[in-house]
Formats: structure tokens, sequence, C-alpha cells
């Protein structure tokens, strides 16, 4: 098969990548791939090929496949995967190390390191000969500084001396592995990927900008031989014992890339101030000369609306000036919500189109990852499970493909790829992006509440940079250009919005909540407004406010009423949740409606799955199970959520919420033991559905926090968890339970055999509890 060319040479190649890092912490592992299942996986390539992709950076991992030398090395994997890239015309760019240490027995530190890595590249350039784009080794300076200079990774150096050591090391290993190649190989081509941030600082700290300013280029100066003498970080490397001769080397035996390859993070470009009353204790550190905070430089606000901040084209045009190599963006990626991770990649996307108008060599822009990232927002030191979804989706039996394999497919195809939501600002290009400086105790609390409410949107990252002060968490920052407020908004109320039925209802003003946040454009609409069970209402309103998606929070939510009042419950749940799913249908709009667990009979005794026959119990499961089959039936793309038992932040007549009044007053609280249910944190239910309407997903899912328990057990377990005394939730039988008319399922609990979005049960309790102390610290400090 023929590899497949660019479709339009006037825009950059669609490439994508693999998160694949096998990262050493002290004598801990975590291995990407074994996290995401494609160590697992092999039909995975053949959905990397569905999206038309024309290079990809895939691994092929020195401690993985040789642990104890070439001579013992297991091809198995490799061969398989090389196999289906071929098969599927995809060009791969291998990497060979990435962010590791290689096998057990060496380091980075290691003068043996180079040595093995060239073996190592030797071999697999012999297995797979036809192979012609390689990256021995992966962002060397990055994984210098974590690893040599903040003592992060492996071998955790926390000096100039290890830093060298670890840098040069790495450097060295690249240029004898493409000697190595290209012995066997003379067309391989050098693809080097690097971090390339920028240090911005108050007139103070100048010398300490310029040191980091310098030393960002130095393992590219390093392969190309232009690391000199005269350059100042020369005499840095010497000055913390690197001999000169090891220097000169890289001046005798240059490497220069074929392909500079950019994995530009926003986080990345930092701004440091000595003046540390304006910024949080965390972000506090020092070089051993002077104290000072360490923030991202996006976020500090100045008369300039881009404020200390470059961004990735300002760093392109620099690293095409400074060495006129080809240059690809080789890692695209933000943690946030659906609608900002494709924000972003269009952003840059945009940006290198049209730097390659302008005679910037720009040959690819990569999605990073394709199958997400876990763990990084702590720089995977520990093992927390958090995972940012990419490309695709792994959290489902097969990997979900997300809005963002949609526009790959169309890009590849040299198509634009549209949606309302995909032409407004960023968060990075809007002014609430600023935090700094602050009133500490105000901003801090504000800060904490949208970390924790926005844990399925925007998302935090843990960075580290500070040698004096190794660990501090801020939130992820896409680059941008400032905007006023006034263009915002001005863009917002000319995008279509969604419509939101439910106004008076905990769902329907949730999401006005969280799409406001999210800076989503939405109309929530009350009954007056719009009556879902009269057509000519639902036209007048859909012709007056023209949505892109119609989001059905309304509903009788009265169970027990309703066995005396069938008829208005149909109503509104079911004729109301058709009428809406036929109208979106005939316009071409996406709708989202929710279901219930009360649409089965509890006889399973195990968590129902999407697939499970419906047989409800009561006339509310009845009306929620017609419902199902009817807006199935008038609108085959439609997102129908099942979920259950809403717990939140911003409904005080909640379940938990009450429980927790009554016992911070000293009261008992009474609960059914024998009733099992899938409570659900309505923030992370909103988060997610959102991010589906974005993916276009439609049928049937399942939505519920993961985990199973009693309503008497949850109370308990968010009691303790906020430092109340469970042992005033006293706990009865559902059968004492008095004044209910309508039947209950005993058993209701819901998973997924589509996908399980949600964290688990136990991970929105401690969310959920922080978010009402802080709540009510800020309303006691007010």
């Amino acid at each position: 098969m023929e590899k497949s060319e660019n479709l339009n040479p006037c825009f950059p190649e669609v490439w994508a990548g693999l998160e694949c890092t096998v990262n050493r912490v002290g004598d801990d592992y975590m291995d990407q791939m074994q996290l995401n299942g494609h160590a697992f996986r092999e039909e995975d390539i053949a959905l990397f090929g569905s999206i038309g992709v024309h290079k990809i950076r895939y691994p092929l991992l020195w401690e993985l496949t040789a642990p104890n030398g070439p001579a013992t090395a297991d091809w198995t994997w490799g061969d398989r995967r090389m196999q289906l890239l071929q098969e599927h015309n995809i060009t791969p760019i291998l990497g060979l190390v990435h962010h590791g240490s290689g096998p057990i027995h060496t380091n980075l530190a290691d003068p043996s390191f180079p040595e093995g890595v060239a073996e190592y590249a030797r071999a697999v350039a012999e297995r797979y000969p036809w192979v012609e784009y390689y990256t021995p080794v992966n962002e060397p300076l990055t994984t210098a500084r974590f690893s040599g200079l903040y003592g992060h990774w492996y071998p955790h150096g926390r000096d100039g001396k290890t830093f060298g050591l670890t840098l040069l090391h790495q450097c060295k290993a690249t240029v004898l592995a493409m000697r190595a190649i290209r012995e066997v190989n003379p067309n391989a081509k050098l693809v080097q990927t690097e971090d390339l941030g920028k240090t911005y600082s108050s007139p103070l700290l100048a010398y300490q900008a310029k040191l980091d300013n310098d030393r960002r280029w130095a393992s590219l100066d390093l392969l190309t031989g232009t690391l000199t003498p005269e350059h100042s970080m020369w005499q840095y490397f010497v000055n913390n014992g690197i001999p000169e001769e090891d220097l000169q080397w890289f001046r005798d035996n240059p490497c220069p890339p074929d392909i500079i390859g950019i994995n530009h993070y926003p986080p990345s470009e930092r701004y440091i101030d000595e003046n540390l009353a304006g910024f949080p204790e965390w972000t506090h550190g020092g070089n051993g000369i002077h104290q000072y905070a360490d923030v991202e430089a996006l976020r500090v606000k100045t008369e300039d609306p881009a404020g200390f901040y470059a961004g990735h084209k300002v760093l392109l045009r620099e690293t095409w000036e400074r060495y006129g190599l080809p240059i690809s963006v080789t890692e695209v990626h933000i943690c946030g919500a659906r609608e900002e991770q494709v924000q972003w990649f269009k952003h840059v996307w945009d940006s290198c189109t049209n730097l390659k108008k302008e005679g910037v060599n720009i040959v690819g822009v990569a999605a990073w990852s394709l199958l997400g990232t876990f763990d990084w927002v702590n720089l995977v030191t520990r093992a927390e499970g958090y995972y940012e979804p990419g490309v695709f989706d792994v959290r489902s039996a097969v990997p979900r493909p997300t809005a963002l394999a949609k526009m790959l497919t169309r890009l590849a195809k040299g198509e634009e790829y549209e949606h309302p939501l995909f032409h407004l600002p960023g968060w990075w290009q809007r002014p609430d992006r600023f935090f700094y400086p602050f009133n500490e105790e105000a901003k801090h609390a504000e800060l904490f509440l949208n970390r924790e409410e926005s844990r399925f949107g925007r998302g935090t990252k843990s960075v580290w940079r500070n040698n004096w002060n190794p660990i501090y968490e801020t939130e992820t920052i896409p680059e941008g250009e400032g905007l006023t407020e006034k263009e915002v908004r001005h863009l917002e109320d000319t995008t279509r919005p969604i419509l939101i039925t439910g106004a008076t209802g905990t769902l329907g003003s949730a999401f006005a909540r969280l799409c406001g946040d999210r800076h989503i454009p939405y109309r929530l609409v009350s009954r007056k407004q719009m009556n879902i069970a009269d057509p000519f209402s639902i036209e007048r309103a859909m012709n007056y406010y023209n949505p892109w998606a119609v989001i059905n929070a309304a509903g009788y939510v009265k169970i027990d009423e309703a066995e005396e009042d069938c008829e208005a419950c149909h109503l509104v749940n079911t004729h109301g949740a058709m009428l809406l799913a036929a109208t979106c249908q005939k316009r071409g709009v996406q709708y989202l409606t929710f279901s219930s667990d009360l649409v089965f009979d509890g006889l399973k005794q195990e968590p129902y799955l999407e697939s499970d026959a419906v047989n409800p119990l009561n006339v509310y499961g009845r009306s929620k199970a017609q419902a199902e089959k009817y807006v199935q039936d008038m609108h085959p793309g439609a997102l129908i959520v099942r979920t259950s038992s809403f717990f939140g932040p911003w409904d005080d007549a909640n379940f938990l919420t009450s429980m927790i009044n009554q016992l911070a007053k000293g009261n008992t609280f009474l609960a059914p033991e024998d009733i099992i249910i899938s409570p659900t944190y309505v923030p992370d239910l909103v988060n997610a559905c959102l991010d589906m309407l974005v993916d276009e997903e439609h049928g049937i899912w399942h939505l519920t926090n993961e985990g199973e328990i009693s309503w008497a057990d949850l109370a308990r377990k968010a009691a303790e968890i906020a430092g109340l005394d469970p042992r005033l939730i006293q706990g009865f039988l559902a059968n004492e339970w008095q004044g209910q008319q309508a039947p209950r399922p005993r058993y209701s609990a819901l998973s997924s055999e589509r996908g399980q979005v949600l964290p688990a049960l136990e991970d929105a309790l401690m969310r959920y509890a922080n978010r009402m102390k802080w709540a009510n610290r800020i309303a006691v400090n007010a």
C-alpha cells in the first residue's frame, strides 16, 4: 500500500502520538501503555488508521523490548505492531526512550547509558530496516530537569552536576543511536522532541530568567554542535563539574535533527517574582540567592492583554530563526473540557498553518495523546488514576472516539470540522484567566472551589519546576491572545446556544451553572417559555433560540404522586421527551434527555447495564421506560442518560446535604439500610454529559459515580468524610418506610458496559465534602 500524502501542501500534516512513558520513581514504575490498555490491544492501530493521520509517534521502548540487551530481546509485541502500522498506512516515528531511565540496570546518570541506547537502536533498525523516522530519546532537557535538577524522577538528582550528566548522556545517546541506525538505514531521520518553555521575571530576577531561557535551548544546541565555549551554558556546565571535553564531544560529533519537534505546554512558560505577598504560599521557592514565587506566566495580569506569555507561535518562530530546520508540533494537548481540547488543537493548527504560509517550515501537528494520559496532573510521581481523555477515551471497553477524532479525520482530508463551540475563544484567551496578584484568602478559596467543581471540566495540572520548593499545584493554562470582556461577550452572544429545559429543577440549574463556568452559551427555559408537552410551544422556542443542542432536564419527579396522577406524569416524562426528540431530529439538533434507575425491577442483584431489559415497578419508571423507546424511535442520534440518586453542592434539599445539616446540629438522621443505589455527584454528571454532547455521543448510557451502596451506608460514609459523627445515622428497613405509595426496587445500582466515565463514589464524596467545608467557611467569613 502506498503511503498517504499530505492532501494540501499549504497545511501541515496531521500527526498523532501515543503517551507511552515508563516512568521510574524510586523503585516503582508506572507504565502508561499498561494503564491505557494499548499494551494488550493490537486492534487500537486500526482505530488510529481510521482517523487518517500521516505519521504517529509510536513506542518501541528499550526497557520493555530488550531489558537485558538485544541478544535476549522479545520482538513479539513490536513485530505485530510494526506489521499493523504498515497495513494501515501509518508512518511510525519510533520512540526508544520516553521519559524513562531505561532498564533497571542503568539510569540517566550512568556513563554507559548512551552506548546501551545505541546498541538497542541498532537492533531495532536491523529488525525494521524500512522505518525512516526515529526519536531515540524524548525531551532530553525536560527529562534531565525532572530527573537531575528537581528530583522528581529517578535518579532523583537535585544539583547542577546531575542535571548536566543526565542531559549530556541523553543527547550523546541520541547521537550514537542515530549513527548506529544510519549504518543500517542511511536515510533514517531524527525527529528530536523538546519542550521550549520560556521564563519571565521581575527586574530583580532577570538573571534567573536569563539562565532559564539560555538553558531551554541546551539539548538542541548540543545536538547541532552550537553549544560553544562562548555559550552561557558551557560555563554553567563546567562550573557544575562537567568536563570540557564532554562538551567538546558534541561540537566534534554534531547530529542536527531532521525535524525539531516542539512539545509546548502552556504551564511551561513561567513568571518569577520576589514579591511573595501577591502569590499563594504553595508557589513560593527560590534559587539559594533569592526567594520568589514561580507561577504560570499566563495567569499574571499586566497592562498587555497577552501578559507574560509568548505561546507556541512565538516559540516556533524563535526555533525556526535559531536553527532553520523543519519543525513539527509533536504534542498538542490540554487537560480540560472537551470543547477546550478541540478549541486548543484548532488554535495550534491555525497558528501553524499561518506560520507555514509565512515561510516557516512547519511539517506536522500531532494530537497528543491518542489514548489520553494517566496521572500527568502530578507528573506521574504518584499512581492516583487521574485520567485525561485524548483522541480516544479508554474508559470504554473499546476506545471511544471523542470530538478530537472527528476533527483529525476532517483535517487529514483537508476539510474543516465545524461546530458552534469551536469558534469561541478558549479560556486561555479570556480575561478571567488571571489569578495573580491576588488577595490570598478569598482567591485561594475560589480557586479551590473552581478546581473541585471542574474535575471533569477544566481540570488541574501539577507543575514542578523550582529547585527548592518541589511541589505546588496549578491549573493548566493553554495559550492565547488576550481578548477583552466585551469581545468575549460578543462572541458568546452570537454563538448558537444549548437550550436547557427545567429552569426550576436541580438538574437544569446545574447545567446552567456549569455551562456558565465553561463559557458554553446556553438558554435556560421554564415551562412558560417552552412547554415541552406542546408542539407549537416547542416550535416557537426552537425558532427563537436556534440551539445546536437541547438538554431536556424537565420532568415530573414526584414518584409517589405519579401513582395517582399517571396522565400528568406521562404527559411530561414520555410525551414531552418524545416531542422534543422529534423536533430535534427534524432540525438536525443534538438532543440529551434523562432516564432513571427506576426502569428496573431490582431482581438482578448486581449492577444493571445498558442492555438489561427494563421492567419498571411504578408509574414514574414506566413513563421513563416508554420515553426511552419513543425518543430512540424519533431521534436515533439522541443521547439518553440513565442516572440515579443525585447529591451535590447547590441543592439544599438533596439527601446528603440534608443529612449534613442535621448532623451538624447534633440531630439524628434516618436512612434505609436495605435499598441499594448508585449515587451520582451532580457536577460530575453534568460535565460528563456536556463532554458527550460535544463528542456527538448517542444511545443509552448509565452515568453514576462508580460504586453501589445503601442509603444508610452512604450517609455514614459522607458523615465520616465530612468530619461528622456517623453514629448519628439511624438505619431502618424499607418496609418500615411510611408514606410511600409507589413500589420501588430494593436494588437499582447502575454500572455501564459502554464506559465508566465518572469517578469512584469515594472520590466524589471527598470533593463534595471539601466543597461544603469551603462553602461554609466562605459564608462564615462573609
